[in-house]
Parts: C-alpha cells; structure tokens; sequence
C-alpha cells in the first residue's frame, strides 16, 4: 500500500495503547508517565500522570478512565475529580513483572496482558497470563500460556483476540458467562510458536511480530502493528496479509482505527523499545494515514 503518513504526535518517549473515545485518540507515553489525548490535529492535552509507567487505556460504563500501570502491577482508575486511585492490583500474577495492554469490554470487565518475565534483563522467555478484571476491581486469570501476550480487542459476538509477539499469532477466545476465555484457536498465524526461551533468538526467526491491535474493520480484518517488522499489516482471520504499510525508518507498536469516520489509522512508532534509550529520548511519535475500510461497529464481547 502506498500511504500518505503524517504526524499528529511528536516528541514522545514511548508511545503505546492507542483508544479512539469521544472524538479524541488516547494514547500513552510509557516513559513520559503520562496519558495524552489529542484531536486528528494534534490538539493535545494531558489527562493524566502515572508515575509507574502507563499501557493500556479502557473506559468503565460510567466514563471513568482505566489506566493499566506498568511498573506496580496496578489497574488504576481516574475519578470524576481526576484523582487516581487503586481498581486492581494484579501483581499476584505476574510474579513482579509488567502489566501491559489492556482491552475494557461495554459492561465494564477488563482483559490485561502480562509479561512473566523482564524483556530488558536477559530473562529467559516464559509463557504468561491475561487477566480479568471484574468492574467491581476484583481479577482472576482469564487464560494462561501465552508467549508475551500484547494487544487485545473483541470482535463481534463473544470472541476476543490477543495477540501473542514472540507466538507470532493472533488467538481467539470465546468469553463464557463468568468472564473467563475459553475456546483457544488460532486467529491468525504467521509462523509456529518458540521452541527456544532464548528471547534474542527467537526474535530473529520471527517472520511477524504482533504487538498493538486495532478494533475490526468493516469487513472483519485487523490491523496489526508488527513490533520487529517495522510495519502495521491488515489481517484478515486465517492469516492472510491483505495489506500493509511499511516504515523503514521507525518501528511500529501500536496501532487504533479512529477519526471522525473510522477510516484514520493512528500507529504508535519509535526508534526501538530500549527502556533506557527511550527514557532518555523524545523521539516517539503518533502518525496517522487514510484507509480504505473504517472502523466496524463497536464490538461489546458478550457473554455466551
């Protein structure tokens, strides 16, 4: 696909868990500690500062932010008064590790990705949980086994996909009564699972990693921001590419359908995802490029 791309945002550290809400996209800056919102324009403005690092963003039926916290394991949740207070503390699951993206369903239950192990340690790579977090704040694990669980959006009926980056896959849920993700199948796949826990070597066999998802279009296909690739993709169920947009001189992690017609899509991009080098630099940016198929309708998971 040849794109026209622009730039809405500038100057970030680390952009991540963009939402389109109320005519305005919301994303995060890990490393900047803050949650942005801003117009198609560029008209931004801070609607939060979370000092242990910001993800993934959702809203509670009544309007109240969600805000996954990356460095306490937290869910955090924004007051009409714009104070933050403690929704969940998830840190029972993720063995002291980070908490990630973070998809919130229309009743208020939100799904939460998680890491088991620290990416910029040298830690071997273990498999992880996504966690559910009731709207009354309490959590259980939603399922478990997956290999560095990232984006998370719900497509009609009662299917959630999470997209697994080192798995190299999408994977598909159904939501039961009780809110748990039963049902595993492959969504999509562009190779097979690791073999190996060497994180550095499997990352070089990666034919794609899927890191940020956008909610399905139109016609049922997702976009996807290929976190090693340098690319966001259109994927449709089965695994077929039908479209990409590459972007050789910056890496892609996140991506959102939005805009006053659905048919903007915004892609979260940096130089790497280096915690220290990112931390130390404002070189992130928010672009944003026409496509050809919008947004399809709000998708709530309902249960089965």
């Amino acid at each position: 696909m040849s794109a026209d791309v622009s730039v809405v945002l500038a100057g970030g550290h680390f952009y991540e868990g963009p939402r389109w809400h109320e005519g305005r996209l919301w994303v995060s800056d890990f490393y900047g500690h803050q949650v942005i919102s801003t117009t198609r324009e560029g008209d931004a403005r801070v609607e939060a500062v979370v000092p242990n690092q910001p993800s993934g963003l959702g809203w509670l039926p009544d309007g109240r932010l969600l805000i996954a916290s990356m460095l306490d394991q937290l869910v955090l949740r924004r007051e009409p008064s714009g104070e933050l207070v403690e929704h969940a503390d998830l840190s029972t699951y993720t063995g002291g590790h980070l908490i990630n993206d973070m998809w919130v369903d229309t009743d208020g239950t939100a799904y939460v990705s998680t890491f088991s192990f620290n990416p910029f340690a040298g830690d071997p790579l273990r498999t992880a949980p996504v966690v559910m977090v009731r709207p009354d704040g309490s959590s259980a694990i939603a399922a478990d086994g997956f290999y560095v669980p990232n984006g998370i959006v719900a497509l009609p009926g009662s299917v959630i996909v999470v997209a697994e980056t080192m798995g190299q896959r999408l994977t598909a849920f159904d939501r039961n009564p009780s809110g748990e993700l039963t049902g595993r199948r492959p969504w999509a796949a562009f190779g097979p699972a690791p073999v190996s826990d060497d994180v550095a070597a499997v990352a070089a066999t990666l034919a794609a990693s899927p890191d940020g998802i956008a909610v399905p279009d139109a016609e049922g296909a997702i976009w996807v921001a290929d976190a090693y690739g340098n690319r966001v993709m259109r994927v449709r169920e089965g695994g077929e590419i039908l479209d990409d947009i590459p972007l050789a001189y910056t890496n892609t992690y996140a991506c959102a359908l939005g805009g006053v017609d659905g048919s903007t899509l915004f892609i979260c991009a940096a130089p790497d995802f280096d915690a220290a080098a990112r931390s130390a630099a404002a070189e992130a940016q928010v672009l944003a490029v026409k496509v050809a198929v919008p947004a399809g309708v709000a998708a709530p998971a309902r249960r089965s």
